[in-house]
């Protein structure tokens, strides 16, 4: 019991350019470093659809992390796409099929921003393409402050997985994206909700861990956000 769970994190995916003339891979530091604080073994998983089973073997939990690109919104079944939309479809398949072989195996998974709205997309729900298109009043969910600090806060839903792990009503969370869940799915259920009433995670307990943030708790702004990988942790040793 004292040997590390081993933490699978998805990587980021880049063209030429900037830190290589070649594709390359990147992951931010405080990504590892919150797993390892909670005491994990953080792995950097590569984008490889047809190696998910594989990697799968080699890991005790997914953590599917966040980027600046967006989910193919035809994998939601919705036809048009917004101006706003970029796609990474190598490293989409790659997290889709990640994703999906983790749910399969009740393998312990948490999804961090765009790893939350595919989780979404995974468990059969949809997203709202472009926040200020579509919410009247929205906040500013791509915030301005350096991303370290807060940018507003959400409620946590009673009851729920995430109100369990954090023991609170309320978390102060940082703020980089401008889509968001929009129907979790048939058996998924909001845990988190913005003042403007913008989902902020989801869950399902059909499954022994399954939960999605639309915010960045490695970065650890609310006393929540520990919890959420000491969570996450501790569910690889049931």
């Amino acid at each position: 019991m004292n040997k590390r769970p081993v933490i699978g994190i998805t990587l980021d995916s880049e063209q030429p350019g900037g830190y290589s003339k070649y594709p390359w891979y990147a992951v931010r530091q405080n990504y590892a470093d919150a797993i390892a604080a909670a005491g994990g073994l953080p792995i950097a998983l590569p984008h490889d659809a047809s190696l998910a089973a594989e990697y799968l073997n080699h890991i005790d939990a997914l953590v599917v992390t966040g980027g600046a690109f967006d989910v193919d919104p035809a994998l939601y079944g919705d036809d048009d796409r917004h101006a706003t939309v970029t796609l990474k479809e190598g490293r989409t398949a790659a997290e889709l099929a990640l994703t999906n072989g983790a749910l399969a195996r009740n393998m312990p998974l948490l999804g961090i921003c765009g790893g939350e709205q595919l989780l979404a997309v995974a468990l059969g729900g949809t997203l709202i393409q472009h926040i200020p298109d579509t919410i009247e009043g929205a906040l500013e969910h791509e915030q301005l402050n350096p991303r370290h600090e807060p940018g507003h806060p959400v409620a946590i839903g009673a009851g729920t997985l995430l109100h369990r792990i954090v023991g609170a009503a309320e978390m102060q969370v940082n703020s980089a994206h401008h889509q968001a869940v929009c129907d979790p799915g048939p058996f998924a259920v909001v845990n988190a909700i913005a003042p403007d009433q913008v989902i902020e995670g989801v869950e399902d307990a059909r499954y022994r861990f399954c939960l999605g943030v639309q915010w960045h708790p490695e970065f650890f702004i609310d006393p929540g956000d520990r919890r959420i990988f000491d969570a996450l942790i501790a569910a690889c040793r049931i």
